[in-house]
């Protein structure tokens, strides 16, 4: 069990875990599976994380669920995934209402297909007064994109006379991001032996800690979860600064 009070030097608490949920189609090739039973057996490992993220008191939970790049997969896993995600909100948002968890979205919503979108935008309205924890499903999403779309709204905002260039700014910037109120990352978790970030909040993880498992996604449970916490609250964020 993880005992927050023994990090010394640590800066603050972990509000946001963000996750890299790779290697379900590898879990599948090694239990000699299709790849859409290793993302079924992936879901299974959603639910137990967010248990985990409550047990633990962690405001926000970030998971990587499609990205944009996602799309050059084979027509049969890119359908096999939407319509694994649209069951798996439907059978899912009475359970995460009643826990109190509010469901909200990052990426390019409007190029998912419509069936996906109306049952995300359902459990978002369900879910939108909930406080008791946040879970932000990240969909065909890119961190490339987002601070595309970004420089794209304050181009627009230039063009319309109302805001100047020299008024443009990190804040600025971050303000027109998908998720501006949410905090930036403290901790990104990547499973499956991969060690990079693959385009995922490129500007909101500058000053987050990363984490690396070989474990493949579904088989991620309680002592990988504890493993990540652990070295985060044993390493000492200075962003960019030291302390005298």
């Amino acid at each position: 069990m993880v005992d927050e009070k023994k990090s010394a030097g640590h800066d603050g608490k972990l509000r946001h875990l963000a996750i890299i949920m790779d290697g379900n189609g590898r879990w599948a090739e090694k239990h000699g599976l299709k790849r859409i039973d290793g993302h079924k057996a992936g879901e299974k490992t959603v639910r137990r994380v967010l248990d985990l993220i409550k047990e633990h008191n962690i405001e926000f939970l970030t998971l990587y669920a499609f990205s944009t790049e996602n799309w050059k997969r084979s027509s049969e896993e890119v359908t096999g995934l939407m319509r694994l995600l649209s069951s798996s909100i439907e059978s899912n948002l009475n359970e995460m209402h009643k826990k109190g968890l509010k469901i909200r979205l990052s990426g390019r919503i409007e190029g998912l297909p419509l069936y996906v979108r109306k049952k995300l935008q359902k459990a978002v309205r369900k879910t939108e007064d909930n406080q008791k924890g946040t879970l932000i499903l990240a969909l065909n999403y890119g961190g490339r994109a987002e601070i595309t779309d970004a420089a794209r709204k304050i181009a627009a905002l230039i063009k319309n006379g109302k805001i100047l260039p020299q008024d443009i700014d990190e804040a600025l910037i971050s303000e027109h991001l998908y998720a501006p109120d949410i905090p930036d990352p403290d901790l990104m978790i990547r499973t499956s032996g991969e060690y990079r970030t693959s385009n995922f909040l490129m500007w909101e993880s500058a000053y987050t800690e990363l984490w690396f498992t070989d474990t493949h996604w579904p088989d991620f449970g309680r002592e990988d979860f504890e493993k990540a916490l652990d070295s985060f609250y044993n390493r000492k964020r200075r962003f960019g600064g030291r302390k005298c």
